[in-house]
């Protein structure tokens, strides 16, 4: 990092990035992405941490790669190009953040 600043910080900078993606979930404080969480999902699960001894930013993200890494982010993409509702069809239920 070329400033100092603190985890809390960098959630704040992250949450804001992806706050209108709907398949972007930000976890809180000392969370780690786990697979089982976006299993049969189209989301993304991301965490951040910074080292404070090294001035490093870590982040971690988990995903489904049958899921959003082929078919529904080929329907969100398919989605999106055709001005449908980028969630059209990818809300499963029991699946909701």
């Amino acid at each position: 990092l070329s400033d100092s600043i603190s985890t809390e910080e960098l959630l704040e900078i992250y949450s804001r990035y992806y706050q209108d993606e709907p398949f972007v979930r930000v976890l809180d404080p000392g969370e780690i992405p786990q697979t089982q969480a976006v299993r049969g999902s189209n989301y993304c699960d991301i965490g951040v941490k910074v080292v404070e001894e090294s001035g490093l930013a870590v982040a971690i993200s988990a995903i489904d790669n049958l899921t959003k890494g082929a078919s529904s982010q080929a329907l969100q993409n398919m989605n999106i190009m055709a001005g449908f509702d980028e969630t059209a069809g990818l809300l499963f239920p029991g699946l909701m953040p």
